[in-house]
């Protein structure tokens, strides 16, 4: 969502200066800066940049600077004011210098500029369109650049957690007969001790249960589908992309957690955390995809 454009071209003898600047946001918040020209057309440019920058918390500053002479942009001057700096001046300290009377010249509410304020002809309002669209063009593929990063970004990130996630293969083999031998060497001793004899039927029962509890096939299996289905969502086109994202990382962290939570081995644990950094990293930079 972040982007900068820029375009300019002339007006009545001054040069239009057109930016759009942006930053990440669920909505669109739009900033309008505008010259006193255009003060009675916020509303159309305020619907040009809604339409095509769709979100995203946008400034947009439309300005007039000096380029060629033009007597409607001259500065006026408030004789009287300037008449009465310089008597008060001469009270007090004698005749006015020359570079004195030009310092006057340049008091605020001496000097006065003559904002044009008259109606734009349609020619003018093509011309003031036509350079808003050059610059949303500009910062569009100012977006388009970013997105191209992101996107590079995303499918490391992804291949760095489906890296993990088959490393995760080697401990779950092991996992379960070692679960299971332990089990059944604990319930041996406490047999010894008791004296009992242990109904066969019912631990194997327990036993699939318990493990049934542990198994993390599920989860692997669902977690790769997100994976599948994030490259899919990130290759497509049209609106919503960013948010469809964010929710695919969130079932992402969702089963990152179920496997952290069904992790009794510290090997296993040490990878679902670096899953989980890896995820936090995607969620920061999805907040930037339209």
């Amino acid at each position: 969502m972040t982007g900068y454009g820029k375009a300019e071209s002339q007006l009545r003898g001054r040069k239009l200066v057109c930016e759009i600047r942006s930053l990440n946001s669920k909505t669109m918040d739009l900033s309008v800066r505008l010259s006193a020209i255009l003060r009675a057309r916020e509303l159309d440019l305020r619907t040009i940049v809604t339409q095509r920058l769709e979100r995203g918390k946008v400034d947009l500053a439309i300005y007039t600077t000096e380029d060629t002479p033009n007597t409607q942009a001259l500065s006026a001057i408030n004789w009287e004011a300037a008449k009465l700096y310089a008597a008060q001046y001469k009270d007090h300290f004698g005749e006015v210098p020359a570079e004195v009377m030009a310092s006057i010249l340049r008091l605020p509410d001496v000097l006065k500029i003559q904002e044009d304020t008259s109606d734009l002809t349609e020619e003018e309002w093509g011309s003031v369109q036509a350079t808003l669209n050059q610059a949303i063009d500009a910062f569009n593929a100012f977006r388009i650049q970013e997105g191209a990063a992101l996107q590079a970004m995303f499918t490391e990130k992804l291949d760095g957690i489906a890296d993990l996630l088959a490393q995760v293969e080697p401990f779950e083999k092991g996992r379960v007969a070692k679960i299971k031998e332990r089990l059944i060497s604990q319930l041996s001793t406490l047999n010894s001790q008791l004296s009992t004899e242990i109904d066969r039927n019912r631990l194997e029962q327990e036993m699939i249960y318990y493990l049934e509890k542990l198994d993390i096939t599920e989860e692997k299996v669902r977690l790769t589908n997100h994976i599948k289905y994030f490259r899919e969502v990130m290759e497509g086109e049209g609106t919503g992309v960013g948010k469809k994202l964010g929710f695919i990382a969130q079932e992402m962290g969702r089963e990152i957690n179920t496997l952290g939570s069904k992790s009794n081995q510290s090997e296993m644990q040490i990878i679902v955390v670096k899953m989980k950094d890896i995820l936090e990293q995607i969620k920061e930079q999805v907040l930037n995809v339209l």
